[in-house]
């Protein structure tokens, strides 16, 4: 008969797809006629407005727009000029185990743009992405915990598991508008030249079924003032939203990830102090969380047959998870005197993994760009790449998932012989390793086949061999670790080896 066996559901997401695609896209953009011809580009700095996002059987395709703003100095006239491009792309990865249920999370970034003119009316801009992409398969799974029925014979081993991994995926549009001035210390407006938005959150949390979370979104805008000078101005903007998450616990782990989707800044006609602002904002959250469970590791009958049929279990351990902040202090050489920083900013690109015994060694790469003014008065960029390394312990097997982030603004100063930079990386890292445990999926006891004794004694004297389990030597002799114990009056958990045993048995 089949027995019938108790289940613990494991439910969750598996992550099939964990990986970086690096899309390079280029485009020729003609000056349009209201604009001044090109002298010389100055900057190009660019951002990414996802605009799609599908998992089909066997392939992702993700979708979006590199926005772009180009700084040049016009011929023959005076001030900084400014050009807007946007150039759309698509990327994907194939993956046998993609289809329509997986959830697709999405965390794209600029790792470099630039822009070189082919003649005074014509330039080709280049923009080099970073997409950390995770598809998320819907896993409904359930592992034996037990026997729940049986006719009194049979034997059963279950073994306490632990086990972590993602309960929960979700996400959340949101839209944010807001109408903000520049502060009084600060010159009009005559030009939005160009803006920079970076996220963070400073709380999330469960309670109940619900995810809180709540940071700021922190703005930052060059603009040409009504005298021609480059001026800049921040602003903060607080958001707060809420996320229906039925799944999770409130002691799990959240990583939340909040990026613009869309982005409306403009200056408002008249005295120029009033700035707009529209955004569609995209919040995606993973959810994870350790989860106990006893697992049914082996069974046996002291009466009848039985046959097991073995299933594997997979588990995941979590090591670490933490975040480390590496500051960057570095000079940029520029060949010329530098008088006074206009604008300074950093973009995070690949992350590399490396490994030296039990310390893996991550490394990301930053592209830093400086625009400023020289002591003659004119004005230029310098542009670097610099490889930021962190070091963190993780054991042999383990697997690490990083993102890495620049959560201040760049803090940039003319010195001797080029600009001074100083800016922190953080590095957001989960170390995890994994496992196999082997369980029972499903179990059926033969009552029309004894369990065959033939020729063996009825007592029997065994000595305990070095790390052999009183279950297994039950389980060879057709009793139980009970009688076994009671025979040898040894107590719950004590089985030293070297011991002699008297393994009590009935005959059939």
């Amino acid at each position: 008969m089949e027995l019938e066996l108790e289940q613990t559901r494991l439910n969750g997401y598996e992550a099939v797809v964990d990986t970086g695609l690096f899309p390079e896209e280029t485009m020729e953009m003609i000056v349009p006629d209201a604009c001044p011809d090109i002298l010389r580009i100055l900057d190009t700095e660019g951002w990414v407005e996802l605009t799609g996002r599908e998992a089909q059987e066997g392939r992702l395709e993700v979708t979006g727009t590199v926005r772009a703003a180009v700084l040049y100095l016009p011929d023959g006239e005076e001030g900084v000029r400014r050009l807007e491009a946007a150039i759309p792309f698509t990327c994907g990865t194939e993956h046998p185990r993609l289809n329509s249920r997986c959830v697709l999370t999405v965390l794209p970034r600029m790792e470099a743009a630039e822009t070189r003119a082919l003649n005074p009316r014509k330039v080709l801009i280049r923009a080099s992405l970073a997409l950390d992409i995770q598809a998320w398969l819907p896993q409904e799974e359930s592992v034996c915990s037990g026997v729940a029925g049986g006719d009194g014979t049979v034997e059963q081993l279950c073994e306490p598991c632990r086990t972590y991994g993602a309960v929960w995926v979700g996400e959340k549009p949101f839209h944010f508008a807001d109408e903000i001035a520049l502060p009084g210390s600060r010159p009009a407006a005559a030009e939005l030249l160009k803006h920079r938005l970076t996220f963070s959150c400073s709380e999330s949390k469960v309670i109940g079924n619900k995810l809180i979370f709540k940071g700021e979104a922190d703005l930052r805008i060059l603009y040409r003032s009504m005298d021609g000078d480059l001026c800049q101005a921040e602003f903060q903007l607080p958001f707060s939203q809420i996320l229906e998450a039925s799944e999770a616990g409130e002691e799990c782990d959240c990583t939340l990830e909040v990026i613009p989707t869309s982005v409306q800044c403009s200056l408002e006609a008249g005295e120029g102090r009033m700035l707009q602002i529209s955004m569609e904002i995209l919040a995606q959250a993973v959810l994870r969380e350790e989860r106990s469970f006893q697992l049914l590791t082996d069974l046996y009958s002291t009466a009848w047959a039985l046959e097991a049929e073995p299933a594997l279990c997979r588990l995941e351990h979590r090591v670490d998870r933490g975040e480390r902040t590496q500051m960057v202090r570095e000079v940029l050489e520029c060949g010329t005197l530098a008088d006074l920083v206009t604008d300074a900013y950093a973009s995070v690109g690949r992350v590399a993994q490396g490994r030296e015994g039990s310390r893996l060694n991550l490394e990301a790469e930053v592209v830093v760009t400086v625009l400023f003014r020289e002591e003659g008065g004119g004005l230029t960029s310098v542009t670097r790449r610099l490889q930021v390394p962190c070091a963190v312990d993780a054991p042999e097997g383990a697997v690490c998932r990083c993102r890495c982030r620049c959560p201040e603004e760049v803090f940039a100063s003319p010195t001797a012989g080029g600009v001074e930079v100083r800016f922190p990386v953080e590095f957001c890292y989960l170390i995890c390793t994994r496992e196999e445990r082997a369980g029972v999926a499903a179990a059926r006891l033969d009552t029309d086949t004894p369990r065959s004794q033939d020729g063996q004694p009825s007592i029997v004297l065994r000595l305990v061999g070095k790390g052999e389990r009183l279950w297994d030597i039950a389980k060879h002799y057709g009793t139980t670790a009970g009688e076994i114990r009671q025979a040898n009056q040894l107590e719950e958990g004590t089985l030293p080896a070297g011991q002699l045993l008297l393994i009590p048995r009935k005959r059939a």
